[in-house]
């Protein structure tokens, strides 16, 4: 569990004595809030900041700017509340933020507890933002911060996570959360606390941007950090294209003119008998990114450079969300323009993917690889890997997209069975739109199953499921105890992931649907048709 000592005792003292005596001050100001600093700047990057120091850490920022609000979205496994920041010149509850016409931005960090750097670099820019020195984005957006995303997972913390990371040197927290689940394959499912208590919240506020910030586990390289836009193949071209095409560029050339520092696209060198290559990760929408593709939001991960130092670390994350911000302000029409295209774009009768593979650049890039030195944790022992500045270029394929490798055409509904109420629960906690279905005779469509696999190692506690088969014409006489799911909704292109008998993300695949025979139960409504 979470480390004590006297200098921590000590700064969780300092920090509510503070927050006990400050009175709320206006955010006409810009004030000084120099006293006020993360565990990690306290100690010289040596340390990360714990729970209770993150929570104390909000409420004395919070208290001196009345733009500034601090509410909680959930809970984590072990019963933690999960803080959210709300910032902006703005009525903060949810009802009224989503009628506000500024772009709302979601900041997460720390969905990886070993992954500190994003949690630090957000409870910096919650002071400044109370100092007042981000004005300037007030007309425009409205920032919504979650720093401490896998809290149980934070208070896990060794010496020994994430070996061979560069810091920090006292110990950080574990990847999963209590129950020892990825909090970032756990999109669609919703086993976790956490990840339905993110959907909730999601739901709630509707944020047009959606950042979530991690650290590398791969490939040596030389940039200070990688980036992916949504990934899945069904992701809308007008999100899709100003991700790839403009906000990212210009995020890359701002912080290189800025720190010097190169970002690119996320990618590892090939770990097998692949071609020689820059491969992303995955276009499942279990990974965040992918998530908010599907929900025709704009999804960013960030992967900060595990052997650059933390602290370079903290400011990569910090300088890779005050770009996005920045460019968001100043292109906020442009970015509601994408989005308005995505909900309104019709979906039956389209081509949607249900498998992927992945699409290489046109041509070869130059990626930048870069050399690191072996240095010792001072307390462990333990080798540490820490980048230097030689850097190298190779010109190779990316594989940083992906195309779909198997595709159906999308119905004009779904329509599932009684009996199948864990099923409808899924789709509410994400969401989604369900109705009674009319009754009488439907003229739609069965997947008949030729064969099922089940894999032999779970993942995650699941044996994944894989099926086999097709769609076929078939007249069902229904009642109104079956339930419509309609894809002409925003959150159609994720319904279709989530029911679709193929889909390689979807209740089959994460055994959510429980069925005998030779059939999904779950049937379709041709697009043009009605039921």
């Amino acid at each position: 569990m979470r480390k004590t000592g006297v200098a921590r005792a000590q700064w969780s003292a300092l920090a509510t004595a503070v927050l006990l005596l400050i009175a709320p001050r206006s955010g006409a100001q810009e004030l000084d809030l120099g006293f006020l600093q993360t565990r990690a700047e306290a100690t010289g990057y040596a340390e990360t900041t714990g729970y209770d120091e993150a929570v104390a850490f909000l409420e004395v920022a919070a208290a001196q700017s009345d733009r500034l609000h601090i509410t909680t979205f959930g809970y984590t496994t072990e019963g933690r509340s999960l803080p959210l920041v709300v910032w902006g010149d703005v009525d903060p509850d949810p009802v009224s933020l989503r009628e506000d016409t500024r772009l709302r931005i979601y900041l997460q960090g720390n969905i990886h507890a070993g992954e500190v750097c994003g949690k630090e670099a957000m409870l910096a820019l919650v002071r400044d933002l109370a100092a007042g020195g981000y004005d300037a984005w007030l007309d425009d957006v409205v920032l919504l911060i979650a720093p401490i995303y896998n809290a149980d997972g934070n208070e896990r913390v060794s010496l020994y996570n994430r070996p061979r990371q560069h810091g920090p040197v006292g110990g950080m927290g574990q990847r999963p959360n209590a129950r020892n689940l990825d909090l970032n394959r756990d999109h669609m499912k919703l086993a976790s606390p956490e990840a339905r208590s993110l959907v909730r919240m999601i739901s709630a506020y509707d944020p047009h941007v959606l950042v979530d910030l991690h650290t590398t586990n791969g490939s040596r390289h030389g940039y200070h950090l990688t980036y992916a836009p949504p990934l899945n193949p069904n992701t809308h071209p007008a999100i899709d294209g100003l991700l790839r095409d403009e906000l990212l560029p210009a995020v890359t050339d701002a912080v290189r003119e800025q720190h010097g520092w190169e970002f690119y696209h996320y990618g590892n060198l090939p770990f097998r008998n692949a071609p020689r290559g820059w491969y992303t990760f995955d276009h499942r929408p279990r990974f965040s990114n992918n998530y908010a593709g599907l929900r025709n939001r704009f999804g960013i991960l960030s992967e900060a450079y595990s052997y650059a130092s933390f602290e370079d670390r903290v400011r990569a994350s910090r300088a890779f969300v005050e770009a996005i911000v920045n460019y968001a302000a100043a292109n906020r029409e442009a970015m509601m323009g994408a989005l308005r295209e995505a909900d309104d774009a019709v979906l039956p009768g389209s081509e949607y993917g249900v498998t992927a593979t992945w699409k290489p650049t046109p041509e070869d890039v130059p990626i930048l690889l870069g050399e690191v030195e072996q240095v010792r944790n001072p307390y462990s022992g333990a080798p540490m890997l820490l980048r230097t500045d030689e850097t190298r270029v190779e010109d190779m394929p990316a594989y940083i997209a992906f195309q779909a490798a198997e595709t159906t055409v999308l119905p004009e509904a779904y329509l599932i069975p009684p009996g199948h109420d864990s099923v409808i629960a899924l789709l509410k906690d994400h969401g989604v739109e369900v109705m009674a279905a009319p009754g009488g005779r439907a003229l739609g469509e069965a997947f008949g199953i030729d064969s099922t696999r089940v894999a032999e190692r779970a993942f995650q506690g699941v044996n994944e499921r894989t099926i086999l088969g097709s769609w076929a014409p078939r007249s069902q006489e229904t009642t109104q105890e079956w339930t419509r799911v309609p894809l002409a909704q925003p959150l159609g292109r994720l319904v279709a992931y989530l029911l679709e008998p193929r889909s390689d993300d979807g209740i089959v695949n994460w055994d959510l649907i429980q069925f005998d025979g030779p059939e999904y139960p779950i049937l379709r409504i041709p697009a043009g048709h009605r039921e």
